[in-house]
């Protein structure tokens, strides 16, 4: 039993290890930091499972999404506003409760799960933002088009519009028109060299604009294959959520 024990603080310390390595490499590469943190929360969750995962820990990999939000322009400004206020709460619930499945227990025990602010519905809420993002990976990774329009309204239309009010809804879908390219979005994401590529595009040489274009392609090919890890790290870390209310006869439909 104590060997156990042991094995278990061992395999947690290594998760913060994990992301605190990520949340270091997020500052100047984002996109490879929350593939690296959810990796190590995925590995943690298929490997542990008879563990519960701590929420101080969830919390730290999940903030470094909300810089993916930024990156979508005024389209997803509410999502990214949402998403931070629902993880601000959860980080301070961190300070009280040791695990996720502590604030569903407290939150089942005063009939308050589903109370607007409640620690159970923020976590929903977050839940959806990773998922968000992950089906707007999926759509990226989709299509060649030099719009996002489509891809993020895809995206949006399968996970956050059925929850989400008219107006909102509205405003969401007509921001669609303000996302950044494809390639402004690996520019942001920093999956090319920025600086380089500022000074190749305002170049009028050819080869500077081959060499250019080449970058794109392998940035392009570079975050697809970060895309792919995310959406395949994420999905654990998704159903792990999922079940914390279904093992409790709460249903995901709200």
């Amino acid at each position: 039993m104590a060997h156990a024990t042991i094995m278990e603080a061992d395999v947690e310390r290594q998760l913060r290890d994990t992301i605190k390595d990520a949340s270091k490499i997020s500052a100047t590469m984002p996109l490879s930091g929350v593939v690296d943190a959810f990796e190590g929360l995925a590995t943690f969750l298929q490997s542990s499972r008879s563990q519960d995962l701590r929420l101080d820990t969830f919390c730290d990999a999940c903030s470094l999404v909300s810089f993916l939000f930024g990156s979508l322009g005024l389209a997803f400004k509410f999502a990214e506003m949402e998403y931070v206020a629902k993880m601000h709460d959860l980080m301070a619930a961190s300070k009280r409760y040791a695990t996720l499945y502590n604030i569903l227990d407290i939150d089942i025990a005063n009939r308050s799960v589903k109370t607007q602010g409640s620690h159970s519905r923020n976590l929903r809420r977050i839940r959806q933002g990773l998922d968000l993002i992950r089906a707007l990976f999926v759509q990226f990774m989709a299509s060649d088009d030099h719009s996002l329009k489509d891809a993020a309204t895809t995206a949006y239309s399968q996970v956050c519009a059925p929850y989400h009010s008219w107006a909102v809804r509205t405003a969401v879908y007509a921001g669609m028109y303000t996302l950044p390219t494809r390639d402004q979005l690996l520019l942001k994401l920093c999956e090319t060299g920025s600086q380089t590529d500022s000074t190749l595009a305002n170049s009028q040489d050819v080869r500077s604009l081959f060499k250019r274009l080449g970058r794109l392609l392998f940035a392009d090919q570079t975050a697809g294959n970060k895309m792919k890890r995310y959406i395949s790290a994420a999905a654990p870390v998704i159903e792990y959520i999922d079940n914390l209310y279904l093992s409790r006869n709460i249903g995901l439909n709200w």
